[in-house]
């Protein structure tokens, strides 16, 4: 078998898929890429077992064949090959020779057939989604989602689909992201949990344009085309807690912040917090806010005011600044509004303005003030 492909070109896809191979895998055939040229056609894959990522190229070949390569020494080597055609040479053994304008270069590669095969796409139902649509909904939730394996239902983002709209939600039980798309109509109710690292692969690999991307899903796979990248995951077999449960739905008080400077207070301010929990604490009256933090083991204190809009009675209350300075983030306007009742309530915040067809609720747990 031998193929003849740009080098930068060929660079250029292997990165979009080689996020997907772990560093130490149980099976070493996982730290290779499956070539497999059909029709002239190479489909390169990647997998760790849960997650598949496939992307399709033109090359030239007059043979078809398929082969393991090592995935780290191949992107090394192409890294350091200025852009020119490569011809790949592979004999019955799997001994691959890489002829570039001046160089030679030999790789022992490994039999195809012990490649795992990827989950077929069966019983799936779709929506279509665009691909902008889709990394937006990816970003604003992502930064939410637990690290925390006893838990994996929080492991990853949950999506719940509607007849007239979707939504992703993400909760490490200390903040939750609810964001909500109308203009995205689902065949049926339906709901599953993707996990963290293929959403941040897609994240990558997905344009921020108009393109459609149509979205299979069964009871146990996720299946995601954009062009010729193809990703594919196991979803995470747990249910989702009932997060309506937590978002309270009278928060009296409503304070109004600029959201660049309330986030550059908090970078200020949390730097002389506790590195553990990172705590700011928020004094609210009247049109004034104050930020303190202090981190007692080292005589650490930093306070700073700000004007801010406020209805509602005098308030303290205290947060990670860490998950506030995140939060504002996903926010897309000039100003925030936050939600609050009492010291021990959660406080929701939610961007002043927002898209016509985009919803976005954030909720954040307070923290034990330092009395």
């Amino acid at each position: 078998m031998k193929f003849i492909v740009s080098s930068s070109s060929l660079l250029k896809h292997l990165q979009q898929i080689s996020g997907v191979i772990n560093s130490n895998t149980v099976l070493p055939i996982l730290e290779d890429f499956l070539f497999e040229i059909e029709d002239k056609k190479l489909t390169i894959v990647a997998t760790d077992l849960e997650t598949v990522m496939r992307v399709q190229m033109e090359v030239e070949s007059k043979a078809n064949g398929k082969v393991c390569i090592p995935a780290k020494i191949l992107i090394d080597s192409l890294k350091n090959i200025p852009d020119q055609p490569l011809t790949f040479s592979i004999d019955k053994n799997f001994a691959i020779e890489i002829t570039s304008d001046n160089g030679k270069y030999k790789v022992m590669g490994e039999n195809p057939d012990n490649f795992p095969k990827e989950p077929v796409a069966d019983d799936t139902n779709s929506f279509t989604i665009s691909s902008s649509s889709l990394l937006t909904a990816i970003n604003k939730t992502l930064f939410a989602v637990s690290n925390d394996d006893l838990r994996p239902a929080m492991t990853g983002v949950y999506f719940e689909l509607h007849k007239d709209f979707i939504q992703f939600v993400a909760t490490d039980a200390h903040r939750l992201v609810r964001y909500k798309k109308t203009n995205v109509k689902c065949p049926k109710e339906d709901n599953f949990i993707a996990p963290k690292k293929p959403l941040n692969l897609l994240k990558n690999a997905l344009p921020d344009s108009d393109d459609e991307l149509t979205v299979n899903y069964n009871a146990s796979h996720l299946f995601v085309t954009h062009g010729s990248t193809q990703l594919i995951c196991r979803l995470i077999d747990a249910r989702f807690p009932d997060y309506k449960v937590v978002i309270p739905t009278d928060n009296p008080y409503k304070l109004l912040v600029q959201k660049s400077d309330f986030q550059s207070a908090l970078r200020r301010v949390s730097v002389f917090s506790n590195k553990s929990t990172n705590q700011v604490a928020l004094s609210i009256s009247g049109s004034e806010l104050q930020l303190a933090a202090q981190d007692v083991d080292f005589s650490f204190e930093g306070n700073e005011r700000m004007s801010c809009q406020y209805d509602g009675e005098d308030l303290q209350i205290a947060f990670n600044a860490k998950f506030l300075i995140e939060m504002l983030n996903a926010a897309n306007s000039d100003e925030v509004k936050i939600e609050l009742s009492t010291s021990t309530k959660a406080g929701i915040i939610k961007p002043t303005e927002q898209a016509e067809e985009e919803e976005l609720l954030m909720l954040v747990m307070p923290l034990m003030l330092n009395s």
